[in-house]
Parts: C-alpha cells; structure tokens; sequence
C-alpha cells in the first residue's frame, strides 16, 4: 500500500464529488457513494459491537468480516471489479450453522436489546439490511456484473442476528420476546 494514504486532507472533495479508484469523480450523493458510505457506515457499527463482545468464537468472525466489508466497499469503488465471492458467503453460512447449532429453536420475534454488546449486534444487522437495499439500487442503476456482495450483505445480516442471539446466552442475557398487541394490554 505504500504512501496511499498519507495525505488525508486533500480539499478535493469541497465541491461535492469524490473520486474513485479508476481516477473518476461522481457526485457525493450518488447511489454508488450511498452503497459505499452505507458499507463504511455498516463497518465501523461491526467494529463497535466487536469492541463490546468477550467471546472470541463471535469476535473472531467479526473482524473477518470487516476485512470483507472493505473489499466490498473498495470493489464499488472500482466500477466493473467483482464484488466478493461465493467462498465469501459460504464462510458466512458455515458461520451462521456453527453459531445456530447451539441455540434453543426460536418461535416468536425477539426484541433487539439485552445488553450493551446485543443490542450493537442488532443495529449492525439493521444498518447491514439498509446496506443491502443501497447495494441493490445502485446496481439497477449501474450494473456491475460478478459478484456476491448482494448475497453477502443479506446472509451478513442473519449471522448478526444469529451473534446477537449467541451473545446472549454467552452473557446469560435472557432473550425479550415480541408480544402481539402487548402495548393495548
């Protein structure tokens, strides 16, 4: 890498538009910048929960996967580059299997919260949904073929549900569960 990033104040940006790795400029607001920045946004909330988090068996797959985020992040920022791979989302499938293997059958919705560490693991699996949907609308609009960053980010954010679940029977954190109509009772 270099020198790449030694100079991090660069006023390029000033004018509303930011470059991208082909040496391009688009606009700041642009849906592949609100994939990219949703990505970034989705990372540092992954990061946030890893900090809080004790259990090796759940912080080691969180930072693999914030490797993975930036190449998903520095892939959209390389107009026609592959998005990941299917190797990508099978590691988060083997991920989600080992981690649900030892958890009680879930029969209603659960309410995100418990703790400090659940409830970060819930509001990445919602900000990796809002990443999903960006991802989405930004390849109808600019089709960037190859790739698994779609599949990824929608497996990504049921391994977070899944970890905020494993993370409250490793904190011994009893799960709250949705009840129709409870807030009329």
């Amino acid at each position: 890498m270099g020198n790449r990033l030694s100079k991090i104040v660069t006023r390029t940006g000033d004018g509303g538009t930011t470059g991208l790795s082909d040496g391009s400029r688009i606009d700041k607001d642009a849906p592949r910048m609100e994939a990219i920045g949703t990505i970034d946004e989705l990372n540092s909330h992954v990061g946030h929960a890893r900090s809080l988090l004790q259990d090796a068996a759940l912080t080691g797959p969180l930072e693999l996967i914030q490797h993975d985020l930036f190449d998903l992040g520095g892939g959209l920022s390389l107009p026609g580059a592959t998005l990941l791979s299917q190797a990508h989302v099978g590691r988060l499938d083997t991920i989600a299997e080992d981690l649900n293997a030892g958890l009680p059958a879930l029969k209603d919705f659960i309410l995100p919260g418990g703790s400090v560490s659940i409830s970060a693991l819930h509001i990445a699996r919602g900000v990796a949904r809002r990443a999903e949907r960006r991802l989405i609308s930004m390849l109808e609009l600019e089709p960037q073929e190859g790739g698994f960053g779609g599949a990824y980010l929608n497996r990504l954010s049921d391994v977070l549900f899944i970890m905020a679940r494993a993370a409250a029977r490793s904190e011994a954190v009893p799960e709250h569960l949705w009840q129709s109509g409870k807030s009329l009772a």
